[in-house]
């Protein structure tokens, strides 16, 4: 099966139908929780500490609930307007943008704690036109300067991807390092067809040379999968309880009308006296 990103640009392999069937699957599910807490590892983040954190191409807001989980705020860009389309369907905690990230990034400089992307960086390898803007070495130039000044001095950010070659992994390191990052490659379970997981581990700033963390080794994924296996169970106990994410009492209510408002969601209920208080039973 030909892999997508060989198949048509991200924002339009992922439509409607392909956008919401990529959510729904299991498999997809768990390699995403797997691949978000790995790439929360190397990002080596202080804990019990608030932390802002960019996740480019955030898809439908899979990684960005595992970022929920762990206390961290987010924002989310991608270029697939369906796929965001779903993520503000499932209610998702970020802030989601409409971007093309071989464009670059209008944010301001050192706005972000970090950074992560989950099974992205690939499709910045494919050019779409013959036009020179369009070609990998410029979108992945684009990419990774205006990236570095998003992040604050010190930070990291780390990429899971698919390369096919060797070759796709000079050309993105070498980018990087011009842009200005330090850093380098991961690879758990480089002996394992199946398992196999590469990683891009970058470094803003911090002082002097810092050492890329080493790849997993020995056997795939047990610890990842058991912590897909505990979040599916917290999930399954929420839709139980008939409770998403606490009690949806009025500051709930009134905090998600209010985000709605600022994405420029239209029809939203105005407030009153009456926003989120509880209804008389009907006999």
């Amino acid at each position: 099966m030909s892999r997508p990103e060989f198949i048509a640009p991200p924002e339009i392999y992922y439509g409607d139908t392909e956008a919401r069937k990529y959510t729904q699957s299991t498999r997809i599910q768990q390699i995403q929780v797997d691949m978000t807490y790995r790439a929360l590892e190397l990002l080596n983040l202080p804990h019990d500490q608030p932390a802002f954190l960019l996740d480019i191409g955030c898809g439908s807001g899979l990684s960005g609930e595992i970022l929920d989980e762990a206390g961290y705020h987010w924002v989310g860009v991608d270029i697939a307007p369906s796929m965001l389309e779903v993520a503000l369907e499932r209610e998702v905690e970020g802030d989601l943008f409409l971007q093309d990230i071989g464009q670059g990034f209008g944010f301001r400089p050192g706005s972000f704690d970090g950074a992560i992307s989950i099974s992205v960086l690939q499709w910045l390898l494919n050019a779409e036109t013959s036009h020179p803007t369009s070609s990998p070495p410029h979108r992945l130039t684009r990419f990774f300067t205006t990236l570095h000044s998003a992040l604050r001095n010190p930070s990291r950010a780390v990429f899971q991807f698919y390369p096919s070659s060797d070759d796709q992994i000079q050309l993105i390191t070498s980018i990087a390092q011009k842009a200005g990052f330090g850093g380098g490659i991961v690879v758990d379970y480089p002996n394992s067809n199946k398992a196999k997981k590469v990683f891009l581990c970058l470094y803003v700033g911090g002082g002097g040379i810092q050492q890329v963390p080493q790849g997993l080794e020995g056997d795939e994924e047990v610890e990842s999968t058991a912590k897909f296996e505990r979040r599916r169970d917290r999930e399954r106990q929420r839709a139980n309880s008939g409770n998403r994410k606490s009690v949806k009492d009025r500051n709930w209510i009134l905090k998600k009308k209010e985000l709605y408002r600022k994405r420029g969601k239209e029809e939203v209920p105005r407030d009153s006296k009456y926003t989120g208080r509880k209804r008389r039973p009907v006999f």
